[in-house]
């Protein structure tokens, strides 16, 4: 690849970055148009630059701006789905082949904004071609791929590196990757199940300030702060809500009301 096109794709990383993860304008969207697909189409991810975003939003928002992106680059991006315990097609995210290095297959990257991971994360190859796995010591959470073989990948998540070696929090099993991917019209087709699961009747908040190595997650009243040592959590009392979650997660007051007042109808 290009130097060019890496200082692009990392310029565009570092953009995306600074967008908050949030179902609430995705919960505005589907109660105007009383249909997924419609909802889907009015995403201004769906045609429009970061810039001009309603609010932020979820892993489809982000990882379909970036395929979008990687497209018109002349790149050739593959959208992958993330399956979690028994629960399929519940994430997504977006492989980048190098086609530079030679080898089909040698060198791809995981791009996974919906996960609040910004940086390009080479995947390792299994068996007996590579290593099989491949760690990440990110602030605040630290990242590992296992890369059992061609076909599957599994994405950790855990505590960040601690100056004795240990993790201020033991890694997880968040989600499995097949990384044959998806095509277009599949991957639309899980977006528009996305809105009707479960997370979308309770407001889900989540950003990265990456500058600070701090991250701020707000779920069913509750806001966990995460850090470089550890997290905290505190409950945000309904009179506060609005104002606590409008100056941590950079969303207008007006779109939280509008949003939260569908939620409790």
């Amino acid at each position: 690849m290009l130097e060019e096109q890496w200082k692009k794709i990392n310029e565009l990383c570092d953009k995306l970055s600074k967008v908050t993860y949030e179902n609430l304008t995705k919960i505005i969207r589907l109660n105007q148009t009383g249909s997924s697909s419609a909802a889907q189409k009015l995403d201004d991810s769906f045609q429009n630059d970061i810039d001009a975003w309603m609010g932020g939003g979820t892993c489809f928002s982000m990882t379909w701006h970036l395929y979008q992106t990687f497209m018109d680059m002349g790149l050739k991006p593959r959208l992958v789905m993330g399956h979690k315990r028994k629960e399929r097609n519940i994430h997504c995210a977006l492989i980048l082949p190098d086609d530079d290095c030679g080898l089909a297959g040698a060198k791809e990257y995981l791009f996974d904004p919906g996960y609040l991971i910004f940086e390009p994360l080479p995947i390792p190859l299994p068996p007996p071609f590579g290593t099989g796995s491949a760690f990440f010591p990110l602030i605040p959470n630290s990242v590992r791929l296992d890369r059992p073989n061609m076909e599957s990948m599994s994405l950790w998540t855990g505590g960040a590196l601690q100056a004795g070696g240990n993790l201020s929090a033991p890694m997880k099993l968040r989600f499995d990757y097949p990384m044959e991917g998806v095509s277009v019209e599949e991957f639309k087709q899980h977006w528009n199940e996305s809105f009707y699961r479960e997370m979308m009747t309770y407001p889900v908040l989540n950003r990265l300030d990456r500058e600070k190595g701090i991250q701020y997650y707000y779920q069913k009243g509750n806001l966990v702060t995460r850090d470089a040592n550890g997290s905290r959590m505190e409950k945000i009392e309904a009179p506060n809500r609005v104002e606590t979650l409008s100056r941590i997660f950079g969303l207008k007051p007006e779109l939280i009301d509008q949003a939260l007042g569908i939620l409790d109808k």
